[in-house]
This record gives structure tokens, sequence and C-alpha cells, in this order.
């Protein structure tokens, strides 16, 4: 039934892509789905994006193991979307850029600035991808003892078909599916498991540090913590995979209507792993590995027939998370390696997909395992420690100058990837050092805000010339248009 579930999801997630090849013919469909994605596709896609690994199975595991202060990921995660509700969803969709770098170029005149964000934007996109395939990896092997390499080279097949197939177009129908399978993956199996612990008695868990939050996992765990939520709050705002879908949206004010269905949907979802996790304390303590507690409740608290469909539903919503979230990078590092190292257009942008696959599923094959929510959480600080700076700047402080957003780039992005690359390959440390490498988002972010407003007061020399119309054009709601320097209702 396992397996079965997911040949299923794959083949759906194939034919459904294929239906967007029949719409996809220009580049501007295979970058943006040229821009006409209506608020509710939009946000049903971003939450099938979103909604990864580390979401359908990382959080009930980290939940089991450290208990009520993993609460946060779920409740920074879908905070973060208020932040980017706020300060920059509409703006961004103004822009009319394709991707990031493209916004960055736009608003610094600089292509120093572009290439710094196009490095950040794969690093970013390769970090997140690795973890997709390991844990792909793991899942399948769980349900049928293949090698652990097996699943995360099904996972990359797939989404190389897809992404060739339709490009944007065609990623946005297949992941609306898949938001709502997942949903359903989780909510099903969890009236079942509470109908279980009902008639086992309703036991209540007895553990005072696993069930009182802020208490700290570790001698620095407040820092930890409070270093989480900044980290998931503020590197929402800079994942290329999520604002690359609001250049579909066909105006400013759908992007926020986008984005406000979407806090609609991740927090409906967000109710069912912590769920997870305090039935795994319950009945499943010290199980290894925690991350597949989501796997591994249907037929121990269930059982029998029930049980083993319950667990096929449950594989099915977890490969779902896999290959959404792959799409969505896939898609968005993609279009960036073929702007800016090829030509452009639709063949590069193709042979780009297969480069953006390759180069993550061969490092998660190579590099040591870590649980997803971990390395998702250390894509998060990197990402606030680079690209949230640069966003919350260049849309709302005008004396940003291009040397100051590239010293703030380098600065916090490669501290973050320092620690990144620390933790993977070192870790795990002890002591203060390893509460700052774990969790650097508490130090880096601030780091690189001051260091691109410091700059940029040092080089006022080097503000955009066109910095006044960016600033117009990025505020400027879609239904006025600037006519001779007046404002002036458009016909």
């Amino acid at each position: 039934m396992n397996l079965a579930a997911v040949v299923i999801v794959a083949l759906a997630a194939v034919l459904i892509g294929a239906f967007g090849l029949r719409l996809s013919r220009t580049t501007s469909d295979f970058y943006v789905a040229s821009r006409t994605v209506t608020p509710l596709w939009n946000a049903s896609a971003i939450g099938g994006e979103y909604l990864s690994g580390a979401s359908f199975l990382g959080i009930a595991g980290l939940i089991l193991t450290h208990g009520a202060d993993m609460l946060w990921l779920p409740v920074g995660w879908t905070g973060g979307y208020l932040v980017l509700l706020v300060l920059v969803s509409a703006p961004l969709r103004r822009s009319g850029a394709y991707t990031l770098p493209d916004f960055a170029e736009s608003r610094l005149e600089s292509m120093a600035v572009r290439r710094t964000a196009s490095v950040l934007v794969v690093l970013i996109g390769w970090l997140y991808l690795m973890p997709q395939f390991q844990s792909a990896g793991l899942v399948l092997q769980t349900i049928t003892n293949a090698p652990v390499w097996v699943g995360g080279l099904v996972v990359a097949l797939v989404v190389a078909v897809n992404v060739l197939s339709g490009g944007m177009r065609s990623i946005t129908f297949v992941q609306a599916f898949q938001y709502w399978l997942k949903l359903t993956a989780l909510a099903v199996p969890v009236l079942f498991l509470l109908l279980a612990w009902r008639q086992d008695g309703a036991p209540e868990l007895h553990d005072p540090a696993w069930t009182q939050p802020l208490t700290g996992d570790g001698e620095y765990g407040l820092y930890s913590t409070y270093s989480l939520i900044l980290a998931t709050f503020l590197g929402t705002m800079g994942l290329p995979h999520v604002l690359v879908r609001f250049y579909t949206n066909p105006d400013g004010r759908a992007a926020r209507r986008t984005t406000l269905v979407v806090l609609s949907l991740l927090g409906a979802f967000y109710l069912m792993p912590g769920i997870y996790g305090w039935l795994g304390r319950l009945y499943a303590p010290g199980l290894e590995p925690p991350d597949t507690v989501v796997l591994t409740l249907p037929s121990l608290m269930v059982g029998g027939t029930a049980g083993d469909l319950l667990t096929a539903l449950v594989t099915g919503g977890a490969f779902a998370a896999f290959l959404s979230t792959s799409s969505g990078l896939t898609v968005s590092v993609a279009g960036v390696i073929a702007q800016d190292l090829l030509k452009g257009g639709v063949r590069a942008f193709r042979v780009a997909t297969l480069l953006a696959v390759a180069v993550p599923l061969g490092l998660a094959l190579q590099a040591r395992a870590l649980s997803i929510a971990d390395v998702v959480g250390l894509a998060f600080a990197v990402a606030a420690s680079s690209f949230c700076p640069l966003l919350v700047l260049g849309i709302w402080w005008r004396r940003l100058t291009s040397a100051g957003a590239l010293a703030g780039l380098f600065v916090g992005g490669g501290l973050a990837c320092a620690a990144v690359l620390a933790q993977i390959t070192g870790g795990p440390y002890g002591g203060l050092v390893g509460a700052l490498v774990s969790q650097p988002a508490a130090w880096t972010v601030p780091i690189a805000f001051l260091v691109m407003v410091v700059v940029s007061l040092l080089t006022p020399g080097r503000i955009p010339k066109g910095v006044a119309r960016t600033m117009v054009r990025l505020h400027t709601p879609e239904n006025l248009a600037l006519d001779r320097g007046d404002w002036r209702p458009r016909d």
C-alpha cells in the first residue's frame, strides 16, 4: 500500500504537469506563468511548495525529541508570511522582476549586486533541496527497505520531468493539488489517532521539562529559541522559491490577497504536526529516527488494515511534500542559472533545471544526514541574513547604496553560510559555540542590517541615479499612472 501511494502521487504529479505543458508556450509562461495566477490558486501553490518535508515530518520529529520549544517552528513559519504581507509582497510584485536578482539589479543598478544575489539564491535553493532528497530516501527506506539513495533519485526525476515540461505554469497546478493532498494526508489520520488515544483512556504526558515552552533544550536553549524565532520570521521573505510566486500574480493587490489566503492555509496545516509529536512522546518515546514518527503512529496506535491504509495516506502526503517543495526550489534556482549563467530563454531554462536538481542530489548522497527541520532552519537563517535586509531596506529606504547592499550580502550571507557549513561538516558543537553555530540568525541578521546601513551612509555617491522613479514604481498602486510628474487615474 505504501509503495502504491508513492507511485500514485508521482504519477499524479507528472500527469498534472503534462496538462500544464499544453498551456506553456512562452518564456513568461515558464518563469512566472505569464503573471495570470489568481490568489486562491497561487495561495494553494505556495502552501504546496512551502510545506516541505520539514513541515510534514520534521516538526513532529523535533517536538517528539525536544518538546514544546519546537512549536515555535510552525509559529515562525506562519508568522513570516505576516511580515511578508506587511513589508514586501505588493512592492515586490510591482517591481516587475522575474527573479530576486532581477529586483536587486533594477533597484540598485549594479551587476555586482545581481551576481551576488544570484549566488545566494542558488546556495539557499541547494541547501533547501538537499534535505528534501535525503528525507525522501529515508521514507522510502522505511516503507520498502530500499537503499537510501532511491527515494532521492525518484523525487529528483519526477521534479525534473515536471519542471522541464511546463515550467512555472505546470508547477502551479501540481503544487496546488499537492497542498490539499498534504492537508488531507495529515488531517484524516489525526482523527483516527485521537480516537485511539481516547479509547486508550486519554493518557496524559507528565514531563514538565518537555511540555513547558521557553525552558530551552540545553545550556543555551533560550538563546536558541529566540534565534530560531528570528530566523523563521525574517527568513521567509528571503526564500527565492517563495518570492518567485508573487511575481506570478496579476498585480500588487492580488499579491496581498494571496498572502492573506496563505496565512489561513498554513494555519490550518500547522495545527496537526504538534499533535503527532505529542502522541509520539506518549506512544513512541525514543523513536529513531524521530522524523519517522508521522509514518509510525498510524500502524502503532490504530493497527490492522485501517492502520495500513492511514500509513499509506501519510506516506503519499510525505512524498507530495518532497515533490512540491523540490519543484518550487528547482524552478527558482533554474530561473537564476538560466538568466545569469546561460543565455536565457526556454532552452537555457531546461538545461538549468538539470543543473538545479543534479547538484543537491549529489550533495544529499554524500553529506552527513541531519534532521530535515534543522537543515531547513539553517536555510532560513541564511535567507534572513542576506535577502531580508536587502528587501526591507531596498523597498523602504531610498538611501541604500549598491556598496552597502553588496557589503551586507557578503558579510551577513557569508557569516550565515560559514555557520551552516561548520554545522553540516563538523557539528554538532557544544557550549556557546554550538548554540551560535546551530542557530546563527540572532547575530548574523543584526550584523547584516548594520553593515548595509553604515556602508550606505558612508557611500552616498553610490545611491542609484534612478532611485526616485524606482521607489515610485514600488509604492504606486497599479490603478494610478505617473504622467509628467503628476498623479493621474489610468483610463
